[in-house]
């Protein structure tokens, strides 16, 4: 595509017919272009010029009017700004594939804002480069970093990022940082220099990024990095970082966190901050961990629209009004900026910051990475200019800080023409990289991406694969992405995803390590009690009068959203997997989820967030088929980790999903329920009834360690190991109470290990090996003995905060082991065929970006 500053001239025509058959944002009259006193004299001068040589004597007060043109050129701006440009020098014969022609000067626009009243409106990098005092940043000071992100596995080799954002920039760099790494407990001078790769920068920031590439060997190694010649604001940052690397013969152990910042309006001091990040960082000195998981929600910008350039827009009370209402390139400015603040400001808050810079992460965003709700509210709101505009901006953050990917060359204004010709998303508009510098596009194999843009944010999904070491792949469905009140992706992405997957488990059934466990990351829940009742409530007419009272007289507050005008909690229910409006595609998910567990004898595990509770809830086979876990390719265990930031519910409110908790059907093969993991609160505290063993409303966050093969049969490798058992939490006391209150009695080994372990009668109890005992005082749940077993289960433990007010974080541990899938057997009829749909030009192209 030709650059849209200076486009080629051909034969033929003037200029302006030129550019009036190619100019995308061409206005409806010529006088939208003199809007500066410096352009106003650049017209008149032209005119004069131009005028026949006997009307030279006259003078002009101000410049020619144009007749107006319906379709108008910018051939005249396009000459006026290009004049005051000089070309850049080229040292190395190559130009880079984004650079424009010209270096551009900007001209006119201080008076163009002053002349109309918008002085304060100034772009968001021109103010800052105007309130920096003393000379311009050298390019050497650290704004926030670095962030270390695991990428995927290539053989023997581990490969990572990580990425590091400096203060100043522009269309030119004038200093490349690099990157030191070295094998720790090595030779002195000995290591590797990466150079840097700028991904975008702008007279605010420029975004490095460094490419990681280490060899595993037989053993678990350590190793470090630093940045050299860049310089910290702060005195106790380390200058030298470390993460782990496991072996090539062992899994990774996860940590998993979601939901990591606060609500708008959120007393954080009384909720000590984010501390847990405290008990994160004293696990893995104890135990590293290879890699966290971000479930979505890893940083939360709804304040955009309370304290942010969003204020006024939010005010409206008129949703028409708001729906109409503009985004031109002033107030994508201004969000733009807010979100670059933003990240800057939480990426930099200690101790997350210490844990981004020392454990590689991947991760999926949610609605708060963008804005509350983002993807569930009413199909025009959705499509208006704010919502659209908003999310571009949090889509190009988005990849820069936590996928270390160049971001796409201008996001949507309602200003600027779409895409036209043969082009997807959002067109290019050149008013957005007058001074900025973007990378080409990156692409990778670790993406699975959509093979269309999305409905709001024009952009394509970013869904995620990565083998997670010896015997574990990951998989994360980019769920905001192509999402709307009535889908959440695209048929055609859940093909290319279920494509590639089998491609690659493919590969590794044939190789020498085959895939044992799939990591799936969804950022809702969707094995979750059902509240289809409170949806039919806050949607039905009952509600309609109130609706119009809150509009006209403010009757019923907040449980209203200031966005669409419906109720508040509307959004966060139709984002639910189990929302009646998502229930075909969640079924259909999970069907060829459990048809893949079954054709390549791999345990499906899901990890989800964003109800801020913790939970464990599970899809098994239907009791009257009598299949134990261990062979059942339906058991799916869905780990419910959320949130490691953000304030918990009240407890009414889990104790309300608690009673919600019913045996469902997912079909006549598959039931699914929450499990009874919750033997007690933690610590001595009282956050939930005696009746509620199966929500947790507390902050909390997940570790995933494999039980190696490679540990040998230390402690007979049994998921209970030398543990005993409360046989009230296996099989309920006559009264149905259950709870932890009866005596203790060990099962022999035997009943340990054996998976005929007889099914209690209520499915939410234990019904597996691996469930036995599950809560405080399951294997998994006592750090010396997590993961140490040797059957190839997962140890699973969900830490939950003990004190909000304590500031350390300390949490106590409920754990339970998803035992390995062992099935040779026939899939079902009602699974045949669901697997693998998708082309394997689809598995190609997915791959791309």
């Amino acid at each position: 595509m030709a650059s849209p500053v200076s486009p080629p001239r051909g034969g033929g025509g003037s200029d302006d017919e030129i550019d009036d058959a190619r100019n995308p944002y061409a206005s409806q009259s010529r006088w939208r272009h003199a809007e500066s006193s410096a352009y106003a004299k650049f017209e008149q001068e032209r005119a004069a010029a131009a005028a026949p040589h006997h009307h030279h004597h006259h003078h002009h007060n101000g410049p020619v009017a144009r007749e107006a043109d319906a379709q108008g050129g910018v051939g005249d701006l396009a000459n006026f700004l290009n004049k005051s440009r000089v070309e850049p020098e080229n040292t190395n014969g190559e130009e880079r594939p984004t650079s424009m022609r010209f270096k551009p000067v900007m001209a006119g626009a201080e008076e163009a804002r002053a002349a109309t009243g918008h002085a304060e409106d100034a772009p968001a990098a021109e103010s800052a480069v105007k309130a920096s005092s003393g000379p311009p940043p050298d390019g050497k000071e650290v704004a926030v970093g670095p962030l270390i992100n695991y990428r995927r596995m290539e053989g023997r080799d581990w490969i990572g990022s990580v990425l590091v954002v400096t203060v100043g920039g522009g269309r030119e760099q004038h200093f490349k940082p690099t990157l030191h790494l070295r094998r720790a407990g090595g030779e002195e001078g000995q290591g590797t220099e990466v150079g840097g790769v700028c991904l975008y920068s702008d007279p605010r920031n420029t975004f490095w990024r460094f490419d990681l590439t280490v060899e595993m060997g037989e053993r678990e190694a350590k190793w470090e990095y630093e940045l050299p010649g860049l310089r910290y604001k702060s005195q106790t940052k380390p200058r030298v970082n470390a993460f782990f690397v496991p072996a090539i013969t062992e899994s990774m152990r996860i940590m998993f966190h979601s939901c990591n910042g606060f609500s708008v309006g959120t007393d954080e001091e009384a909720y000590s901050g984010a501390c847990l990040w405290k008990d994160v960082m004293r696990k893995h000195e104890e135990r590293p961990f290879h890699v966290m998981i971000g479930g979505g929600d890893q940083i939360y910008n709804d304040g955009i629209r309370v304290q942010g350039p969003l204020k006024k827009w939010t005010a409206i009370g008129n949703p028409k009004k708001r729906r109409e209402y503009p985004f031109p390139e002033s107030l994508r400015e201004e969000c733009d900026d807010y979100y670059l603040k933003n990240y800057i400001r939480w990426y930099g808050i200690e101790p997350f910051a210490a844990a981004n810079g020392q454990i590689p992460q991947i991760n999926i965003w949610d609605d708060h990475d963008i804005i509350d709700g983002f993807g569930s509210y009413v199909n025009d709101f959705m499509k208006c200019a704010v919502f659209r505009g908003i999310g571009g901006v949090a889509h190009k953050y988005y990849l820069l800080f936590q996928h270390h990917l160049a971001p796409p060359p201008s996001t949507y204004t309602s200003d600027a023409i779409h895409a036209a010709g043969g082009e997807e998303g959002q067109g290019i508009d050149p008013n957005q990289f007058m001074t900025a510098y973007v990378h080409p596009r990156i692409t990778e194999s670790g993406y699975i991406n959509g093979t269309k843009p999305g409905p709001y944010v024009a952009e394509h999904s970013h869904n995620l694969y990565a083998r997670l070491g010896a015997r574990i792949a990951f998989v994360g469905i980019d769920a905001r992405t192509e999402r709307t009140r009535h889908q959440i992706n695209y048929p055609e992405t859940y093909d290319a995803i279920f494509a590639r997957l089998k491609e690659e488990f493919t590969a590794a059934a044939n190789s020498d390590q085959p895939l044992k466990h799939l990591i799936l990351l969804l950022g809702v829940p969707i094995a979750y009690p059902r509240l289809t009742w409170l949806e039919n409530i806050f949607s039905s007419p009952v509600i309609a009068p109130i609706k119009l009272l809150n509009r006209r007289v403010g009757l019923g507050g907040s449980f209203f959203n200031s966005f669409d005008g419906s109720v508040d909690l509307l959004d966060d229910l139709d984002d639910h997997y189990t929302a009646r409006t998502h229930k075909k595609e969640r079924n259909r998910l999970i069907e060829r989820f459990q048809a893949l567990a079954a054709e390549f004898s791999i345990r499906v595990t899901i990890l989800s967030g964003d109800v801020h509770l913790a939970a464990l809830g599970r899809f098994y086979s239907n009791p009257k088929l009598n299949v134990a876990p261990e062979n059942d390719y339906r058991y799916i265990a869905n780990v419910v980790s959320s949130a490691i930031v953000n304030k918990p519910p009240p407890a009414a409110v889990a104790n309300l999903l608690s009673r919600r908790n019913k045996i469902h059907h997912l079909n006549h093969e598959t039931d699914e329920t929450l499990l009874k993991l919750f033997d007690k609160d933690p610590g001595n505290s009282n956050k939930t009834s005696k009746s509620n063993n199966v929500t947790m409303p507390s902050r909390n966050f997940a570790i995933i360690t494999e039980n190696s093969p490679n540990n040998g049969q230390r402690n007979g490798g049994g998921p209970l190991n030398s543990h005993q058992v409360d046989q009230n939490h296996l099989f309920p006391p006559a009264n149905g109470t259950g709870g932890a209150q009866g005596s203790q009695v060990s099962l022999p080994h035997s009943a340990q290990t054996n998976p005929a372990v007889p099914r209690p009668k209520d499915m939410r109890l234990p019904i597996g090996a691996g469930e036995v005992n599950c809560g405080s005082k399951h294997k998994a749940a006592v750090p010396s003995e997590h993961g140490r077993g040797s059957d190839g289960g997962l140890d699973v433990v969900i830490q939950v905060e003990i004190d909000q007010h304590d500031g350390e974080g300390k949490t106590e541990g409920y754990g339970l082991t998803i035992p390995a899938l062992e099935y040779r057997g026939k899939k079902p009829a009602s699974v045949i065929g669901s697997v693998g749909r998708g082309s394997r030009r689809s598995v190609r192209s997915g791959r791309s970006h």
